[in-house]
């Protein structure tokens, strides 16, 4: 079967350099405008530049984010920004235009093909793309590639790769989480706070607690009990296709898009990590990706999630089979940091992100899918002075540790954890 693309998301320089080491073919980020995650941290043009110019340099694909629902104010600046976009360069001078744009709107594609003739452009899955005439509508209007809604079955997207262009690519969603609404168009957060999801501002009402309250008696709460914790009647469980990777070979994708832009390295480094071995072993023998089956689930369960669901992919979801009953995030790991570089006193430099402790036994997380557990022997600043522990977010640090890690390794330690949903 051809291989398919790998597309992992990026909300940082730092993650999107994660994504790469760890097994991305491409990577999706936005940048300060005209994305729908505002509250990711995005890339300036000068980080864009660079991370662009880095994936290049190593064979993998960028891909901007343009997908909001535009507005006549938006239009005018929308030509400037992808003007900025065709003629980004590195530091260096060199050309670091994005391989695509990932655009929703029929205003900003129009836009998009006038300023930037000679660029992909991929149609978001904000653009409900639900039938082959669609994707036929788009491939005649100059669009590369379209990304499925995540409201169809295995069996449909086959059907609509039977009834386009070979050589016209769909994109689907296997892994993060899900928009109760259809294909991620929501007004709740636009109803209840002015914050417009459509915009790239939503507050996630969908994970709130909600009761019920009868029309006479204003003010009087009935609570809706699901479970001890309350109601969480829009709260989606998160995607997770690795155990059907051959199902989504066989539909016809051509791309395997991971979502999650506001997620951490270790996020991303764990799913990348996880898929990327899930398919070149279902490549090499399907005898071969069902043996490992048991190593991609607990690898998979390392990286925060709300418990796991294969969406629509398989019909109509059973009654109980979308809503996750809670409001917290599951974690078995915690991310400590990502080693930047080796000294030659065999000392790596981290800028941490959690609290570990000098004789701490911590996992150095390698991206051919080794786990290595190492004492943290030796923890210094920048100044060489030593410390017991690293207990401030963002710490620069010189560790030494009973096992090699290399720049672009990922520390992390086991454990269970629970996070609020922001």
């Amino acid at each position: 079967m051809k291989k398919p693309e790998l597309l992992i998301p990026a909300g940082s320089l730092e993650v999107l350099k994660t994504a790469v080491h760890f097994g991305a073919d491409a990577v999706y980020i936005g940048g300060e405008a005209f994305g729908l995650r505002a509250k990711a941290k995005n890339f300036s043009p000068e980080e864009m530049a660079e991370g662009i110019a880095y994936a290049h340099k190593r064979g993998v694909r960028v891909y901007v984010t343009a997908n909001i629902l535009a507005h006549d104010r938006d239009l005018e600046d929308a030509s400037d920004y992808f003007l900025q976009l065709k003629h980004l360069r590195a530091a260096n001078g060199e050309e670091a235009a994005p391989d695509a744009l990932i655009i929703s709107d029929p205003g900003l594609f129009t836009i998009a093909r006038r300023v930037c003739p000679d660029m992909e452009i991929h149609i978001s899955t904000q653009a409900n793309n639900t039938n082959y005439e669609t994707w036929l509508f788009w491939w005649n209007l100059g669009a590369k590639r379209v990304v499925s809604a995540r409201e169809l079955s295995l069996r449909e997207i086959g059907e609509i790769r039977e009834h386009i262009p070979s050589d016209m690519e769909i994109e689907s969603f296997v892994h993060g989480a899900m928009c109760i609404s259809y294909s991620g168009r929501c007004l709740l957060s636009n109803y209840f706070t002015g914050r417009d999801a459509n915009q790239g501002s939503c507050t996630h009402p969908c994970r709130w607690k909600y009761a019920v309250m009868e029309e006479s008696r204003p003010g009087e709460y009935l609570p809706v009990y699901e479970n001890e914790r309350g109601t969480f009647i829009f709260n989606s469980k998160d995607l997770c296709m690795v155990e059907h990777i051959p199902e989504l070979l066989a539909a016809g994708i051509d791309s395997f898009k991971v979502e999650g832009r506001m997620k951490t390295a270790l996020y991303v480094a764990t799913v990348a990590r996880t898929y990327r071995k899930a398919i070149d072993d279902c490549l090499e023998s399907e005898e071969k990706y069902r043996a490992n089956m048991d190593w991609y689930r607990r690898e998979i369960s390392k990286c925060t999630y709300r418990q796991f669901t294969t969406g629509f992919y398989y019909g109509r979801p059973e009654e109980d089979g979308q809503i996750y009953d809670s409001n917290t995030y599951q974690s078995d790991a915690v991310y400590l940091g990502t080693v930047q570089e080796q000294d030659d006193a065999g000392r790596v430099r981290i800028e941490q992100r959690n609290k570990f402790c000098r004789g701490d036994v911590i996992e150095i997380m390698k991206p051919d899918g080794r786990d290595l557990q190492a004492a943290v022997l030796r923890i210094q600043d920048e100044d060489g002075n030593e410390a017991e522990s690293a207990p401030h977010p963002k710490q620069r640090l010189w560790l030494t540790l009973s096992e090699e890690a290399c720049a672009g390794d990922l520390l992390r330690t086991a454990g269970k954890k629970e996070k609020e949903d922001a």
